[in-house]
């Protein structure tokens, strides 16, 4: 669980600095949490599977930079 969160936090973080948006250590949290869940939906749905660190980190990326370019849609 607390592997996730780290995990999480990092990707939020990340892509926060990719997708140039602002905010503190709660939203890159929430957003990377968010992000995780999306992209191994994204991943899946294409037929790839994270199995390490770096794989459960990219997806969560991935993920978050979906969530943050749809944000940025709806508004």
């Amino acid at each position: 669980m607390i592997f996730y969160l780290l995990v999480g936090c990092l990707a939020g973080y990340i892509a926060g600095r990719l997708m140039d948006s602002r905010g503190n250590i709660f939203v890159y949290m929430l957003l990377g949490i968010l992000g995780s869940f999306v992209g191994n939906i994204l991943f899946r749905f294409i037929g790839f599977v994270s199995v390490n660190f770096l794989g459960h980190l990219f997806t969560s990326v991935v993920g978050a930079c979906v969530c943050i370019w749809l944000a940025r849609k709806v508004r």
